[in-house]
């Protein structure tokens, strides 16, 4: 399988940008447009077999760092065969777990990137806004003087009164907030997904001068 430094798709950040070009690999995608023809047969329609390739032709193959959550996310992005969702739509595999997990990762209709268990849960409204979350948790943990994690009912006691969201990451169900001097991360996806409120995570990056808020 053929490894090479990973090119940067237009629309992302300059810091996310950085991050994958740095960080990232490209590998070997299987090319899901020779299995159009068998996903027709199946009943799959053509603009949702047409999502899938756009979505490799973009992502496919690209491998980066763990994230800090989701037992580090997808191990390598490639998508898989479309599944209808009962409440309609359609959804794809974004790519398989690194470890053993009780939910796959997956790109909704309008192609929100989040995960399914027992429910779908999106976690923020884009593949891009998933990787500025990655890119910015590890720039975050190289500049931040202190790191702080809470969960439960100790997510309620942060304060984001003073905090405007990161737009970039498009958040949803997860979401990050930039103070003065420090970066909040708020995940709530596993505990929306399995309806255990007790899941829900933060993390508090302070400690941190201009660059490392925005660079």
């Amino acid at each position: 399988m053929n490894r090479y430094l990973a090119d940067a798709p237009d629309g992302l950040s300059r810091r996310a940008r950085y991050f994958v070009q740095v960080h990232g690999l490209r590998l070997e995608s299987p090319g899901v447009a020779g299995y159009r023809s068998r996903w027709l047969e199946l009943g799959i329609p053509e603009s949702e077999l047409d999502r899938a390739v756009a979505f490799e032709e973009r992502w496919g193959g690209l491998v980066l760092p763990p994230a800090p959550m989701y037992d580090g996310g997808p191990r390598m992005l490639c998508p898989d065969v479309p599944q209808a969702q009962p409440s309609g739509g359609w959804w794809f595999e974004a790519g398989d777990q690194r470890t053993a997990l009780p939910y796959s990762f997956m790109i909704g209709p309008r192609g929100e990137f989040g995960i399914h268990a027992e429910r779908w849960v999106p976690l923020h409204a884009s593949v891009e806004g998933w990787i500025e979350s990655v890119a910015l948790a590890h720039h975050a943990a190289r500049c931040a003087k202190q790191i702080t994690k809470v969960t439960g009912e100790d997510v309620d006691g942060i304060q984001l009164g003073l905090h405007e969201p990161v737009p970039e990451v498009e958040g949803l169900a997860d979401g990050w907030w930039r103070g003065t001097d420090s970066l909040i991360a708020v995940h709530t996806g596993e505990a929306e997904c399995f309806a255990r409120p007790g899941y829900r995570t933060a993390v508090v990056y302070s400690g941190l001068d201009d660059w490392g808020l925005h660079g």
